[in-house]
């Protein structure tokens, strides 16, 4: 077991992946071993250790579900999973982060599988475990830990340097306007980014930020600007992403699929990709949501919206069709029309309302 320290955005993530690339390369190649299997799990968006049990064992068994099983004898049918199968396996636990599931009886499995095994039955197949995230998550979990089990060496990723961060910055900002941005945002956005521990993925963010005209200084406080409040959106929109996130995170793709069968419920036509995009960017402009870029999916990245506000805290109104878009970049917010009917309140189903006017 080791570990790869650093702060968000700075490529712990990456360096996991290649590290373990480089393990099933060997075992492959050198040791004559069975192919390894290569288990990634992104930690931070799931809920608690139960969650990331969960989630280990369905990586090796598609139609698994973990509710009303106890963390234990997720972990128990995990291990047995990897002995019967008698593969050697590479598990990353990846986004490991202050505040994010406890960890410490996984790896405590991972160290000690005998003792959840069948009477009688000893060992599993080799298992190279790799914890990657913050410093501060990393070092409270190794404190869990002692005296019992012993974290291999920690690998330390050092943050971005200015120069680094701004040509990151420099690019992505140059792609999005199609010139050279000004020098003052690039500035500003590295000068921020290290403020707040010189991730690249902080400084991608707070670009994205500025150039859809919100700062991060408008919602630091949590007070929506007034010129930001009632945006114009179709109910089934906001219903799908809070039924694919629940209340938290999910896949954009999750939230496209949704989206296409509650449109078709209500009788209406699904959004085309692109005016989905917008409704989206409609929502990150008011601060509700935010889009990340994570490693994964099929393509080496995965799209992921993040709620920042409950859902029943957004004031939205029905969307219009043939109304004529507000100026502003990305088509910005459409002013809601005075005649324009409320949104439908829409049940989360536990009571509370997802989405009010």
């Amino acid at each position: 077991m080791v570990a790869v320290a650093g702060p968000s955005g700075s490529g712990t993530s990456t360096v996991a992946r290649r590290a373990a690339r480089a393990v099933v390369e060997r075992v492959r190649s050198e040791l004559g071993e069975p192919f390894p299997r290569l288990l990634t799990v992104r930690t931070g968006f799931l809920r608690g250790t139960h969650g990331v049990a969960t989630e280990l064992l369905r990586r090796v068994d598609d139609g698994f579900d973990g509710r009303g099983f106890p963390v234990p004898e997720i972990l128990a049918g995990f291990l047995r999973r990897l002995r019967r199968e008698s593969r050697p396996s590479v598990v990353i636990l990846d986004d490991i982060g202050i505040g994010g599931p406890d960890l410490a009886p996984i790896v405590r499995a991972f160290a000690r599988p005998d003792r959840f095994l069948p009477e009688g039955e000893f060992g599993i197949p080799p298992l190279w475990t790799i914890l990657a995230g913050t410093p501060d998550a990393l070092r409270n979990l190794e404190v869990s830990l002692v005296p019992r089990v012993t974290l291999g060496p920690f690998v330390e990723v050092a943050p971005y340097l200015s120069e680094t961060l701004r040509a990151i910055v420099v690019d992505r900002a140059e792609r999005a306007l199609g010139q050279v941005p000004p020098r003052s945002l690039a500035d500003r956005v590295v000068r921020r980014s290290v403020e707040d521990g010189g991730g690249a993925r902080r400084a991608v963010d707070l670009l994205r930020r500025e150039l859809l005209g919100v700062t991060y200084r408008e919602h630091r406080d949590g007070v929506l600007p007034a010129r930001l409040r009632g945006i114009s959106i179709e109910p089934w929109v906001v219903r799908a992403i809070g039924v694919a996130s629940k209340g938290r995170t999910a896949r954009l793709g999750d939230v496209r699929r949704l989206e296409t069968e509650l449109a078709q419920a209500s009788g209406a036509r699904p959004l085309p990709t692109t005016t989905l995009w917008r409704r989206i960017v409609r929502l990150e402009q008011a601060g509700y949501v935010r889009r990340e870029i994570r490693p994964g999916g099929t393509g080496g990245t995965l799209s992921v919206l993040r709620v920042l506000r409950p859902i029943d805290e957004w004031v939205t109104t029905s969307h219009r069709p043939g109304t004529r878009p507000a100026d502003g970049p990305w088509n910005g917010l459409s002013s809601p029309s005075p005649g324009a009917a409320p949104l439908e309140l829409l049940p989360t189903g536990d009571g509370r309302p997802l989405a009010g006017s």
